[in-house]
């Protein structure tokens, strides 16, 4: 996997308020994309956070230019989407929309309002977890350091689907058998 991961608000954030960017740098490094809205809607600490990774060359930032197809479809998910879909947030439309036009990988949480968005438009996605189970693969953090950074994570209101790592893990390993 070599495609560029364009981050959401929601998934960067997860790893950003608990310290964590590292591990997307270290399972990522110079493929993380920041849309340029996504980066907008940070907090000003985010910001300083995600400066530093645009410094080190782990991540860059992406802007839609007006006129493109991307803005179309970027609008259309902002304000105009079709029958039967709903409107999405400016970082989540820019997220998509760039992980289509680049043919990237979409890193977002929020599946309820994306999935439909994912298939219509045959995106590869992963979530929070997805990523967190990544580094656990790859040695990059134990069980215990990942129940540890989950916690902190849920108590910071996200919203991962799973009461702790370890349930996730369990969860995922019993779907490969």
């Amino acid at each position: 996997m070599t495609e560029p991961l364009f981050f959401d608000t929601d998934c960067i954030s997860a790893f950003l308020w608990v310290n964590n960017e590292s591990i997307l740098s270290k399972l990522f490094p110079g493929r993380i994309v920041i849309p340029k809205e996504v980066y907008d809607e940070l907090s000003q600490g985010l910001k300083a956070q995600v400066d530093l990774m645009l410094q080190a060359g782990n991540a860059t930032i992406e802007s839609i230019m007006v006129g493109t197809d991307t803005y179309e479809l970027y609008r259309k998910l902002t304000s105009h989407p079709d029958p039967g879909h709903k409107i999405i947030g400016r970082g989540e439309a820019a997220s998509i929309s760039l992980a289509k036009e680049k043919q990237g990988i979409l890193a977002s949480n929020n599946l309820r309002d994306i999935s439909a968005y994912v298939t219509e438009y045959g995106l590869s996605h992963l979530t929070t977890g997805d990523i967190m189970k990544m580094a656990f693969d790859a040695g990059y953090i134990n069980e215990a350091q990942g129940n540890t950074i989950w916690a902190n994570m849920l108590a910071r209101k996200r919203k991962l689907g799973y009461r702790s790592f370890s349930d996730y893990l369990a969860k995922h390993q019993s779907e490969k058998s």
